[in-house]
């Protein structure tokens, strides 16, 4: 048997679905700024990891004699 809609009941599904297209709209701009950031932070960190192998010493060590 199938389920007749009245004219109502199909504009009710439509707004419904919209307000879902809509909120899905909303956190795809939230995710698209949350990458924007992460990407500007890993963007900093590898400058600043890069500075600090540069700036970094290496002290010699001794080696282990073999008994």
């Amino acid at each position: 048997m199938s389920k007749r809609y009245t004219k109502a009941d199909l504009e009710e599904i439509v707004y419904k679905q919209l307000e879902n297209l809509n909120a899905m709209h909303d956190l795809l701009g939230i995710m698209k700024f949350q990458n924007d950031l992460i990407h500007n932070i890993n963007q900093t960190l590898r400058e600043e990891i890069g500075q600090f192998k540069k700036q970094q010493v290496m002290y010699p060590t001794r080696r282990k004699s073999r008994s």
